[in-house]
């Protein structure tokens, strides 16, 4: 049986007013895939469950104009405001947003920075934030992908900054690449940005072997580009051969994984056959490793994910464990992801591990 543990759970109800539809079809307008359905029902069957009685809310404030130009320009934040405050607009790329978008990107923000600061200061043991708008794409000067300011890059930063953490580490499991974190933190060899994702999916030409860091920071960023089909035998294997060692390599005194659900095999954007069993795993691997190197501090800020469906299962299977509450709750799709052939290792997607597994030796 699972220890139970001191978990913190961070939402507030205006994440889901956040509009990311402004000018997104050319054609009758619809639902755009970053909408509020997949964070709403993802709380609800956490409510219906029983396990949010069993979590520790954490009350978000906003980050401040400061907290973001840690890695955002004046420029860009004052324009985003600005559009904000009229009718919206276009963060930058495949990024549009409503009026009154830039406060709850500032509450998104705010709250991966107060669940980071539950973790360091053992108010939790560890703690998941479930933030709206995401944040991994975005850039210094512009938003990419849905993503307005870089939610999880700027909580490191303030970590580093107000409460005396050295050394962070970064795990990226959104099939998308992480490109506005490993940007944040490309030359900084105290900050490790691991990102496994769906090899050339989006960005484009973004997240390959190659790009290991710069400067100080060679070796101390870790892309594992996969082939897409990628089943949970894939993604164990790159836990198990390099994204755990090299956690245990690097001792960071705090871990935050970028919680991106969509390489789950009923997601509309990816093409990836998790299920959430196997979030159910990485948790856990992430859990044990933490344990071992940083007391357990451990901080999942959500990101994409886009299968209304499917969405809450993983969730709720990552609560599970980070919580160790199991509930009554059977995810109805699982037995038919576990049929689904070629979940197992693959030998080209081993050789695509192999190939990043090749820079474990640069970390120190």
């Amino acid at each position: 049986m699972a220890l139970k543990r001191k978990t913190g759970f961070l939402f507030e109800e205006i994440y889901l007013w956040h509009d990311a539809s402004m000018g997104a079809f050319p054609l009758e307008p619809g639902h755009h895939f970053e909408n509020p359905e997949t964070k709403r029902r993802f709380r609800d069957l956490l409510a219906v469950s029983g396990l949010l009685e069993g979590l520790h809310s954490i009350k978000t404030i906003p980050a401040t104009e400061d907290d973001l130009a840690r890695f955002h320009t004046r420029e860009y934040i004052a324009r985003i405001k600005r559009l904000s405050a009229e009718r919206g607009g276009e963060a930058g790329e495949f990024t549009p947003f409503g009026p009154g978008s830039f406060e709850i990107a500032l509450l998104a923000a705010g709250g991966v920075i107060r669940a980071v600061e539950a973790v360091v200061t053992g108010a939790v043991e560890n703690a998941y934030a479930l933030v709206r708008p995401p944040g991994h794409h975005a850039q210094p000067d512009r938003g990419r992908g849905y993503c307005i300011f870089g939610n999880i890059a700027l909580a490191v930063m303030y970590a580093r900054a107000k409460l005396a953490v050295t050394r962070v580490a970064v795990v990226d499991w959104d099939v998308h690449h992480g490109n506005g974190t490993q940007q944040a933190f490309y030359e900084d060899p105290n900050v490790l940005t691991i990102s496994i994702h769906q090899d050339n999916l989006y960005p484009a030409n973004s997240g390959n072997v190659g790009e290991n860091g710069a400067g100080r920071g060679i070796g101390y960023n870790l892309n594992i580009p996969m082939p897409p089909g990628s089943g949970g035998g894939a993604y164990l294997a790159a836990f198990e051969r390099l994204i755990v060692p090299a956690l245990r390599r690097f001792k960071p005194e705090l871990i935050v994984v970028a919680s991106g659900l969509d390489a789950a095999g009923f997601d509309p954007l990816g093409r990836m056959m998790l299920h959430s069993e196997h979030y159910r795993r990485l948790t856990r691997l992430i859990l044990e490793v933490a344990g071992d190197v940083c007391a357990g501090r451990v901080v999942l800020s959500h990101e994409g994910g886009y299968s209304a469906v499917y969405v809450p299962f993983c969730g709720l299977a990552i609560m599970e464990e980070l919580s160790g509450i199991r509930t009554e709750i059977v995810d109805p799709f699982l037995e038919l992801a576990q049929s689904w052939s070629y979940q197992e290792l693959q030998s080209h997607q081993e050789a695509a591990i192999d190939r990043a597994a090749a820079l474990l030796a640069r970390i120190k």
